[in-house]
């Protein structure tokens, strides 16, 4: 497609066609590993070494909540806390708040390691110049749009 043609494009057609390729991409690479998205997010939510500021246990719900930005629907929390459990990553407490464990906090540091290769791949042919600019007119276009960006 031409330049001249590019430019009259509709960015959110781009982006949602991109936004659902990425997430697609992503993972499948993690499913070919042995894992899912969220229960990479649910270990990194419990995570006091991450985005967990204590590292204190969680209900599903506060869980839910505190992934409500990149939940999809799709996403059954409740299935992936599941097969964590299964696995000795998290245990239950006696308040029904899910716990990262010794062998959780260690899977998470393995299923971490896997991100640089994921990146690297769909960041193939793009210098980071190019990537760079393209973010920042996103936020642009998030600005225009009268939201802000996180």
């Amino acid at each position: 497609m031409p330049d001249a043609e590019l430019a009259g494009q509709p960015a959110a057609y781009w982006t949602g066609v991109a936004h659902e390729a990425l997430i697609a991409y992503t993972r499948a690479q993690q499913a070919a590993k042995g894992y899912t998205q969220p229960q990479f997010w649910l270990l990194r939510n419990l995570s006091a070494n991450d985005i967990s500021p204590d590292g204190a246990g969680m209900t599903l719900p506060e869980l839910r909540q505190a992934m409500a930005s990149y939940l999809r629907p799709e996403d059954d929390l409740a299935a992936e806390a599941e097969v964590l459990l299964e696995r000795g990553w998290l245990t239950p407490d006696t308040e029904a708040r899910l716990c990262l464990t010794q062998e959780g906090e260690q899977a998470r540091v393995d299923l971490a390691r896997n991100a640089p290769a994921i990146r690297a791949a769909l960041h193939d042919g793009i210098d980071d110049a190019d990537y760079i600019t393209t973010v920042k007119v996103l936020q642009r276009l998030i600005h225009n749009a009268g939201a802000t960006v996180a």
